[in-house]
């Protein structure tokens, strides 16, 4: 790193996210690519330690969308941390966006300039108020065109689905009672919110041979195929 800044030593409690004030340009010559922070109005917002589901969850919804994204030739997926600077100044950090190819000049190895078409929060203990309000905010705000905003709380089975209408408000569109969720922006894209809380998670590819409308039998042969490292049957 750059330069040193002096953070709060104390522990803070479990449920508030850790806070420290710096200047932008200290924020970019303190933070590395593998720190997981937000600069937000002149203050450093360091996320907790994720648990285990907060991460199985990313991992499900970034592998599912990486594969329609790249063999629908789309755009990009990128998952946090990587940051995403709206016109309100700040560096958010969304757990997983979606970048369309039509608006992949805006994106550089740093940052994208300006708002993703899909982002999705993992919402945590840490950082419920932070994600279900500042965050939603600014990225309605900002122009954020769909956002997920999905419950990894220990007994909690909630998810909401937004997308933004003509006058740039959030409206909502799906929640976890639905038996399945179509994208606004990536046309063809679907997935059942029940996927998220099975007892077992779905593998990502299983997942997507569904959405493809692919048979399970098939499914598996191609699975088995990958696994032996030979050929996939064509399907």
């Amino acid at each position: 790193m750059a330069s040193e800044v002096t953070l709060k030593t104390e522990a803070p409690p479990r449920d508030e996210l850790k806070r420290v004030r710096m200047s932008y340009e200290q924020y970019l010559e303190w933070a590395d690519e593998d720190v997981h922070a937000e600069w937000v109005d002149g203050e450093v917002i360091i996320q907790m330690p994720p648990r285990n589901f907060h991460q199985v969850l990313i991992g499900f919804l970034h592998e599912l969308l990486d594969l329609f994204v790249r063999l629908s030739n789309l755009g990009i997926v990128q998952i946090a941390p990587f940051e995403m600077r709206l016109s309100d100044g700040n560096a958010w950090e969304p757990d997983i966006l979606v970048l369309l190819r039509e608006n992949l000049p805006r994106l550089s190895e740093e940052r994208l300039e300006g708002p993703a078409d899909l982002v999705i929060e993992i919402v945590s203990r840490s950082s419920v108020a932070h994600d279900r309000d500042r965050k939603f905010r600014a990225y309605e705000a900002g122009g954020v065109r769909e956002c997920w905003l999905i419950d990894s709380r220990p007994n909690r089975q909630r998810a909401d689905f937004y997308r933004l209408d003509e006058q740039g408000n959030f409206r909502l569109f799906g929640t976890e009672d639905d038996e399945r969720i179509n994208s606004v922006v990536l046309p063809g894209f679907w997935f059942k919110p029940a996927w998220l809380w099975a007892a077992e998670t779905p593998e990502p590819l299983t997942a997507f041979f569904e959405m493809a409308g692919i048979s399970s039998d098939m499914a598996a042969e191609v699975r088995s195929a990958l696994q032996k490292g030979l050929r996939p049957p064509e399907v």
